[in-house]
């Protein structure tokens, strides 16, 4: 069985999407999508090295989570 390339689309955006949400969920969103009060940290500091290092974690599975859903989408609909 040969699969063409808007098979591909869905396969990859559907793996993508689905580990973006693996990663949200295990590292939450980044600071700058949630509400409230966001914890911080002095300049300079590994504590703000840490919370620096999980926003581009969690900035890295929305991306994924969302554009591989559009990747989906995209597939599906050509």
């Amino acid at each position: 069985m040969v699969l063409s390339p808007n098979d591909w689309l869905i396969i990859g955006g559907l793996g993508a999407a689905w580990l973006g949400v693996q990663i949200v969920v295990v590292g939450r969103p980044p600071r700058a999508l949630r509400r409230g009060p966001q914890p911080s940290a002095p300049k300079g500091s590994p504590e703000a090295f840490g919370l620096f290092w999980l926003d581009q974690y969690g900035t890295i599975g929305v991306a994924l989570a969302v554009g591989g859903a559009l990747a989906a989408l995209w597939g599906c609909l050509r």
